[in-house]
């Protein structure tokens, strides 16, 4: 049942190449609420084999449809007419995106049949709590709770259609363009609900290579020349975002950030419901993203322990959507990867491992920095590492409560505790841009908040008797561990602290009284 991971040992671009084919012969289609499944898929035929389909809700009941060949779509194009504008004018832009009606509602309404919806978010955590209560064990909660939360096969098609539809509009400009997925919504690590980052991509390097050997000239396009590639970028991304501003159907809340460190356009994709972030190829953020897919097919504990060390982290408010002081949600992931190349056997290969594996093909230099790894998972030996994933867990908050974060940084190159090569509060190396640290935006009282809270876990599972808990009816285990430490605890939280500087008590405690009322509707909320 699990989407992300039954893609085997396919490459990380094999899966992103595959995808991204099967999203050019997708369709979206807003349905009549009383319909006959049966009915649209044998109209639907009539323009060719449908591969694949499914429904789900949003603003309406939603189909997806991916035909197996792309002349499909353009058959069903001719036959698809434009809305009248008696009231509205409309902006001639033939999508993928299709209205259907009944064109005679009153004697088809008879034969409506009931559909099966996609779900395309995870449950409130107060609903998880208590599917997490009926487990048996500590391992199973943690695979209850991935299960939730991760990208379903449906949301996956869903995210890469949003970014075919995309590139439609790229197209226009820019004939070889591709618009992917970048972050959580490729890299197994992805939440049901998360935005979707897509960047455009140029580099077209298969074709060109060979061509360009043959004839006695050396020929190049003549092309608009500027003072910076960031500039180029800019005027690329104004572009793309005012032409889905004003001619994209479902476009909504279109923002252009231009002047950001990585400049980008926000917009909200209402007929996938995605929030998106659009930006002009960022090669270490793919390579990033390769990274910990890898990482996440490796073993299935891998998964199981980010998604449980997340969530925790989200309900006690150590994460937060809204950027800041907080640690993100990419820092929490990496130290979980570290602690799995810190156990006896390690459970993952270091970066530099897997460096060494890496073959021709593999090479990549960005930027002056080496960024190669193997790609084929084939090729890294499964780990000896039997520990159960409720060992684990304890195991992680016993490791960083009691890390030495003054002196000590966070190195997944070579999986250990390298001297800080300065002074942030937390210091994890950039596991390619080698000069940077990830989490430089963490202060010192979120890092004290976080070695806190690890350390109240570790006790609640230490001292847990979980057949009196059960008994009681009372949350047990990870159940306990994602219900906010509230003011029953707040003596013993004091302890917790002992040997923290007293200077950020102060301001923890309030941030802890701050906290018991917002994570309430956060973890809720999200």
């Amino acid at each position: 049942t699990d989407a992300e991971v039954s893609t085997g040992k396919k490459t990380f671009a094999e899966v992103q190449t595959e995808r991204l084919d099967q999203a050019e012969r997708t369709v979206l289609i807003k349905c009549p609420s009383k319909l006959n499944e049966k009915k649209l898929l044998q109209y639907l035929s009539s323009h060719g084999n449908v591969k694949s389909h499914f429904f789900f809700e949003n603003r309406g009941i939603n189909a997806l449809i991916e035909f197996s060949e792309k002349s499909s779509i353009a058959s069903l194009q001719d036959a698809v007419g434009i809305p009248g504008a008696s009231e509205h004018h409309v902006v001639p832009f033939k999508s993928r995106l299709f209205t259907f009606t009944l064109k005679n509602p009153v004697s088809q309404h008879m034969e409506e049949t009931p559909l099966h919806l996609s779900p395309q978010c995870h449950i409130p955590v107060k609903d998880l709590i208590q599917k997490l209560c009926l487990a048996d064990s500590i391992s199973s909660q943690m695979y209850i709770l991935l299960n939730e939360y991760q990208l379903t096969e449906e949301n996956i098609k869903l995210r890469f259609l949003a970014c075919s539809l995309v590139r439609d509009f790229t197209h226009a400009y820019f004939p070889d363009s591709t618009v992917k997925p970048f972050g959580s919504s490729v890299n197994t690590f992805g939440k049901l609900g998360s935005d979707v980052d897509m960047f455009l991509d140029f580099h077209d390097t298969r074709k060109h290579a060979t061509k360009m050997k043959k004839g006695p000239f050396e020929m190049e396009y003549q092309m608009k020349r500027l003072p910076s590639e960031r500039l180029a970028t800019q005027r690329i991304l104004s572009v793309i975002g005012d032409c889905l501003d004003n001619f994209g159907p479902g476009c909504a809340n279109v923002q252009k950030i231009l002047n950001a460190r990585c400049p980008l356009v926000k917009f909200s994709h209402q007929p996938t419901g995605f929030q998106c972030d659009l930006s002009v190829s960022n090669s270490i953020a793919i390579r990033s993203s390769e990274l910990l897919y890898i990482y996440g097919c490796l073993d299935s504990r891998v998964r199981a322990l980010v998604f449980t060390i997340r969530c925790w982290a989200r309900v006690h408010g150590l994460t937060n959507s809204a950027p800041g002081t907080w640690i993100t949600n990419f820092s929490l992931t990496m130290m979980v990867m570290f602690f799995l190349q810190r156990r006896s056997p390690p459970i993952i290969p270091t970066l530099d491992q897997l460096k060494e594996l890496a073959d021709e093909k593999d090479k990549h230099i960005i930027g002056g920095y080496d960024c190669s790894f193997v790609s084929d998972l084939r090729k890294i030996k499964p780990t000896k590492n039997t520990e159960a994933l409720d060992v684990l867990l304890g195991e992680f908050f016993e490791y960083f409560g009691n890390f030495d974060f003054r002196k000590n940084s966070i190195n997944l190159r070579k999986g250990k505790e390298v001297n800080k090569p300065e002074s942030s509060p937390l210091y994890i190396w950039n596991p390619f841009e080698q000069d940077l640290n990830i989490s430089k935006n963490v202060n010192q009282p979120q890092l004290e908040k976080f070695i806190a809270m690890a350390r109240e876990s570790a006790w609640i599972l230490q001292k847990e008797d979980k057949t009196q808990q059960m008994i009681n009816k009372e949350p047990w285990g990870l159940a306990a561990l994602l219900i906010p430490f509230g003011k029953s605890n707040s003596s013993r939280m004091k302890n917790r602290m002992k040997g923290i500087g007293s200077e950020t008590i102060r301001s923890l405690l309030d941030s802890f009284k701050l906290n018991n009322a917002n994570s309430q509707q956060k973890a809720v909320g999200k």
